[in-house]
């Protein structure tokens, strides 16, 4: 008799919607990789503009040029990463930049061309993934999960910290918040303005918000941002995108 309404009770739970097996971090990336489309990334050339520069990304393969071009026709300026290292460009003439600046350029080209298009990357070798307890913001569920890098492959900016909120029932990326140590380095906290669809892949706009207080942890500014104790410095807006999906 006990055996019987212990099944029965479990039965009720499962078809009540009440019970859900737990999922660890990479199952969810996983689902949040395939959801917003970032799967279709890895073969694919993507155009955006950015502020006051267009950027063009081309991966295939394993293959990548990401490049970032300024300025008008007649004085235009164009700096390329690719897996064959940095190289920047006036006027379509190659030009020689120093080591410093070299680096410089090329972690803001890495940077802008990594945030457009996440959660793609999020199953890089040197990325490491720990679930976090749960969040609810602004009244909707949320996974928490923070992403660290390993040294080996993690890049110039390995030691950075990021955090993403990912909802529980349509495993896309609503708020992140990351630490960065370049200009004296901070905390950001990016809340999701407007997304769209294109080719079958999500991007997203935000606004990006700075806490008040610097000491308030990185996993709590879902919490500050609630309690209104993060100010906003400026908006993330990619425009006039296009996306060409290219063959495996």
């Amino acid at each position: 008799m006990t055996r019987f309404f212990l099944l029965l009770t479990c039965t009720l739970i499962i078809s009540c919607g009440k019970w859900k097996p737990s999922l660890t971090a990479q199952q969810i990336v996983d689902k949040t990789l395939v959801r917003s489309g970032a799967d279709k990334v890895a073969n694919a050339q993507i155009e955006f503009q950015f502020r006051d520069k267009k950027y063009t990304a081309f991966r295939q393969k394993g293959t990548f040029v990401l490049d970032r071009t300024a300025g008008n026709t007649g004085s235009r300026e164009r700096d390329v990463l690719s897996n064959k290292g940095f190289q920047r460009f006036k006027e379509g003439v190659p030009m020689t930049v120093s080591d410093s600046m070299a680096q410089k350029y090329r972690n803001l080209i890495n940077s802008v061309h990594y945030f457009s298009v996440l959660p793609f990357g999020l199953n890089d070798k040197a990325v490491k993934k720990q679930l976090l307890p749960s969040a609810v913001v602004a009244g909707k569920d949320y996974y928490k999960i923070r992403i660290t890098f390993s040294e080996a492959g993690g890049g110039e900016d390995f030691e950075d910290v990021f955090v993403y909120w990912i909802g529980k029932e349509d495993f896309l990326i609503d708020y992140l918040a990351y630490t960065f140590h370049t200009n004296g380095g901070g905390k950001r906290f990016r809340v999701l303005k407007e997304q769209c669809n294109i080719k079958g892949i999500r991007f997203v706009d935000y606004h990006n918000y700075q806490p008040v207080d610097l000491k308030i942890p990185l996993i709590d500014l879902d919490l500050a941002f609630d309690k209104k104790q993060l100010k906003k410095v400026s908006e993330i807006i990619l425009e006039n995108i296009e996306v060409t999906l290219l063959k495996d």
